[in-house]
């Protein structure tokens, strides 16, 4: 099946440029000689995930619980949930999660309270919990907020029944984490405490994990690319950005519109306009959108614009239309050569 006989909208991935992008990351990576962990909240699909690890990711992150279940019923082997996992629910789900052997889990916290809820939620299961600090190292998000406050919260879920100490992490890299990381570091190895896991983040961060020191560097976004990535408009390139969203034309009443079927929730209602790049017409560009209306602007269309028109386009922002979606269909040379489930969709518990 051709991509335009898909019933609209529907939610497409070129897989000559998806595998494109996931080549180009891990060859850089294994340049560099450091861990490449890959973020799934950027297609949360299982599908996409098993591609990444056979190209060589050492595993993935996973920022919600929900979404880490979902990715290992879907066979991942390694996964890291950098979120503090806080509350009864979760931490039964969590423990029961390290029961079914799945995977090999291994969570981030910032406080004594988080932990402590870990150990004990761990011993009441009868299991062990893989555990890590977050720093904040100029996130200013989550994090210990010291180098002494990182080695004293490493030291209590040393002692604490339950948990293994296994690393420290921080968001993002940048070269003003170096003075904390260092004393971390020194500091770990004065208290005899192992770090295993150096892990650094954010999108393009690969070079500066390395020179951190890091172990491994957590990047999602790199797989769609997008307008978030590239930052403009007219910079989206479909040779570099796989994601689209197919549409239909449904109205042209509008002199110099066009309507299609698909608005704030197929494409998100993440600023700024314009929304996405067309392939078929880039001339032409979404200027707005309502719930289920896409507004497009044709006054520049070198060619008419009509009822029953299939047109494509690169999405603002891919992780978040795609969390918007149940399926996405995979394409060679614009055929349908899979369906793949968008498993992780929806999972923010």
């Amino acid at each position: 099946m051709h991509f335009t006989e898909l019933d609209t909208p529907a939610l497409c991935v070129d897989l000559d440029v998806l595998e494109k992008n996931i080549r180009d990351l891990q060859n850089a990576c294994d340049q560099l000689e450091i861990g490449l962990r890959v973020h799934t909240k950027t297609h949360k699909t299982p599908a996409i995930a098993r591609l990444q690890i056979a190209a060589g990711a050492i595993g993935i992150v996973s920022q919600k619980l929900g979404e880490a279940e979902a990715m290992a019923d879907g066979g991942i082997q390694d996964i890291l949930i950098p979120y503090n996992i806080v509350g009864q629910p979760k931490l039964a789900r969590l423990t029961r999660l390290i029961q079914s052997g799945k995977s090999t889990l291994t969570v981030a916290a910032d406080s004594a309270d988080t932990v402590d809820g870990l150990s004990q939620a761990a011993t009441a299961a009868g299991c062990r919990i893989r555990t890590i600090v977050e720093m904040d190292t100029g996130g200013g998000r989550v994090g210990t907020q010291s180098p002494a406050d990182t080695l004293a919260l490493a030291q209590h879920i040393d002692q604490l029944p339950g948990l293994d100490f296994t690393g420290v992490m921080t968001y993002p890299s940048s070269e003003r984490a170096r003075p904390f990381l260092d004393e971390v570091r020194e500091g770990a190895h004065k208290s005899g405490l192992p770090l295993h896991i150096i892990s650094g983040g954010g999108t393009g961060s690969e070079t500066i994990s390395k020179s951190l020191g890091c172990t491994e560097t957590r990047i999602g976004s790199y797989a769609y690319e997008g307008m978030t990535r590239v930052g403009k408009r007219e910079d989206l390139d479909p040779t570099r950005c796989p994601l689209r969203l197919v549409v239909t034309v449904v109205s042209t009443s509008r002199p110099g519109q066009a309507i299609v079927d698909a608005g704030q929730k197929a494409f998100t209602s993440y600023p700024p306009t314009p929304y996405g790049y067309c392939l078929e017409q880039p001339e032409l560009f979404l200027k707005g959108m309502s719930v289920e209306h896409g507004h497009v602007d044709t006054t520049a269309a070198n060619r008419p614009v009509n009822v029953g028109d299939i047109l494509s386009f690169i999405p603002l922002h891919g992780g978040m239309t795609t969390n918007l979606h149940d399926r996405i269909f995979a394409l060679r040379n614009g055929e349908v050569v899979e369906e793949w489930a968008v498993a992780g969709r929806g999972r923010a518990q």
